[in-house]
């Protein structure tokens, strides 16, 4: 029998354009706090790339994706939606591009069955600004923050 990592942590987005940047922004502050060493956790940044999520999440009992989100909130909003809310198949990915975490989510339950994590809770953080820039907004950064807290513990 294949050894099954219970839980992957798999921050999404684009850290060279700001608050996008808040996914691999929370998976550093983790890996930073040691969650790296813990056995049963997989931590991946996973930047733009909906297929490493895919893959990454195969196998394991539990999944946590954390992304920006631009959806008319105030900036640092924090939601944290189930994943049995976005079981719904997702618009059509035109290339591999636009094959994003949603994708992968609808795609991994078809393509991995009971080898795709049936848990799935997904944390967005309402984005200020996506310009080009390395840096999260203050506002940004303020919410990553209890997003990471909120992951260590989900995680214990």
């Amino acid at each position: 029998m294949a050894h099954v990592t219970p839980v992957a942590v798999i921050g999404c987005g684009n850290p060279v354009r700001g608050d996008d940047g808040v996914g691999p922004h929370v998976v550093r502050a983790l890996v930073e706090r040691g969650f790296a060493r813990e056995a049963g956790v997989k931590l991946l940044d996973a930047g733009t790339d909906g297929m490493a999520v895919m893959h990454a999440a195969k196998g394991c009992r539990r999944l946590i994706v954390i992304d920006a989100v631009r959806s008319g909130s105030p900036p640092g909003a924090v939601f944290e939606v189930p994943g049995s809310e976005l079981a719904d198949r997702p618009p059509p990915a035109v290339t591999l591009h636009d094959f994003r975490w949603e994708h992968a989510l609808f795609a991994g339950r078809r393509l991995y069955g009971e080898e795709f994590p049936a848990e799935v809770t997904v944390l967005l953080v309402e984005a200020q600004s996506t310009g080009y820039g390395l840096e999260l907004s203050p506002v940004v950064a303020a919410a990553a923050e209890k997003v990471a807290e909120r992951v260590a513990h989900l995680l214990r």
